[in-house]
């Protein structure tokens, strides 16, 4: 017997196995139930974020993300567009994509769960190093919020107003 069939074999044998469905359906609800709740504080802290970049009069791309335990193995997160995602090329600078900055620091903090930017380590291939984003630990995990589109100093302070909201509820 080749291995896909063994493999197919078990996988079915384990499915019909009482009480498996039942188990496998319970986790699900309680997945499905825990984003959410994560999608709805989520939304709120977005909104926080996109309401402290107006005031400093900034666009860029915010991002809020959880994930549970000491290391991540999964997260849950969203991200929201304010007025712009990218800075398109031009002769004298090749362009920025706002987007793909913002999801390296909040890659950054998942993997050291200090600040971006903090210094504390050299940048990894894929981390930029740069400030922005901010994170805290939570009775069961950690948040993360992270804004690019501003001086360093702004991204953070938007940030800093995502994670108030993030973790209050979380």
């Amino acid at each position: 017997m080749n291995r896909r069939a063994l493999a197919l074999l078990i996988l079915l044998s384990a499915a019909s196995m009482p009480g498996y469905a039942q188990q496998q359906g319970k986790a699900s609800a309680a997945v499905g139930a825990k984003a959410a709740g994560f999608d709805a504080v989520a939304s709120t802290a977005l909104a926080t974020m996109q309401t402290k970049a107006d005031e400093l009069k900034i666009t860029g791309v915010a991002v809020v993300a959880y994930f549970e335990g000491e290391t991540i193995q999964s997260w849950s997160s969203k991200m929201l567009v304010v007025g712009r995602y990218k800075d398109e090329p031009k002769a004298d600078n090749k362009g920025s994509n706002l987007l793909a900055v913002v999801y390296s620091k909040a890659a950054e903090m998942a993997d050291t769960l200090q600040n971006s930017g903090g210094k504390i380590r050299p940048p990894m291939t894929g981390e930029l190093g740069w400030e922005g984003g901010v994170i805290a630990h939570t009775k069961n995990g950690y948040v993360i919020a992270a804004f690019s589109g501003g001086k360093s100093e702004d991204d953070v302070q938007v940030s800093k107003a995502g994670l108030a909201k993030l973790a209050a509820e979380l």
